[in-house]
């Protein structure tokens, strides 16, 4: 049997897109998946150097990463009217020049707070000590990511949605791009076709059964959070629009990667429908 290696970040939405591979209910064809969890930023630097199989990605990082990895059409998460957030301490001003903390160089907030906020003194560190640095003044501001935009302390305040600054770059009301996974391109096109697949089929089985997973995610304490947080969380960020890119994320993907472009982020402007992988050649083999 082949091992091929799933790394995903440890936030609850991943865990719970993947838990349905963990507990046996998906299963590829003649492959095991051996999965690792570690930050967003671990998992982008690790497929810049192309340490796994199939890895979760911020969207940001795609265009770098395109030519040793085929960006799949599933496990994705998407804002939609919320998202990461720049957070301070109540009643602080910031100055053109604040001192922030983002969670790492290649995640998708990190690239639109750079447009926004050119002059800004950015410092990356894991998302999880980013609220901590704020708190204790390490830094003046933060972009708080994953479960800690519901979990927040009380004497910190939201100077910014990162989702109201794409939506101004957009120009119209599209998804904020955030997360997905990307595959390796050397392995075998009908391998490849056989994991997406089994990720997509992973994806939809959670979200159907996402009342018994979600339960069997707390009592195994896999997750951070307690029940009604994980709910709400997973309302945002793991739910049927997460089991397969639609035209409008496409379309958004496309303007993220248009603006990364346009800004000098990217060398070359980029289609994301042109970076799939060629699924059709199941068909066509069937034929």
């Amino acid at each position: 049997m082949r091992k091929i290696s799933v790394a995903h970040s440890p936030d609850a939405d991943d865990i719970f897109m993947y838990y349905a591979i963990k507990f046996g209910w998906v299963t590829p064809k003649d492959a095991v998946f051996e999965n690792i969890a570690d930050d967003i930023e671990s998992l982008n630097q690790a497929t810049i150097n192309g340490v796994y199989d199939i890895c979760a990605i911020s969207f940001a990082l795609y265009p770098f990463v395109k030519d040793d990895y085929a960006l799949l059409k599933t496990a994705v998460s998407f804002g939609n009217g919320y998202g990461p957030k720049l957070v301070k301490k109540k009643d602080v001003r910031l100055k053109k020049n604040f001192k922030v903390a983002l969670s790492g160089e290649f995640t998708t907030n990190a690239l639109l707070f750079r447009i926004a906020y050119p002059d800004a003194k950015i410092t990356y560190m894991n998302f999880l000590e980013i609220e901590k640095a704020v708190l204790d003044g390490v830094v003046d501001a933060g972009v708080l990511i994953h479960e800690s935009i519901l979990t927040y302390d009380d004497s910190l305040e939201v100077e910014r949605e990162i989702w109201d600054i794409w939506q101004e770059f957009a120009g119209k009301e599209l998804p904020l791009p955030l997360g997905g996974m990307c595959l390796r391109r050397s392995i075998p096109l009908n391998h490849a076709i056989d994991y997406e697949n089994t990720l997509i089929k992973a994806v939809h089985v959670a979200n159907k059964n996402k009342k018994m997973l979600s339960e069997m995610l707390i009592e195994r304490d896999l997750i951070r959070v307690d029940a009604p947080t994980l709910d709400k969380y997973l309302d945002l960020y793991a739910n049927d629009d997460s089991i397969e890119l639609s035209q409008i994320q496409y379309e958004a993907l496309d303007k993220l990667y248009e603006l990364g472009y346009k800004h000098g982020f990217y060398n070359k402007l980029i289609k994301s429908q042109e970076f799939l992988i060629p699924s059709e050649y199941e068909e066509l083999r069937a034929k």
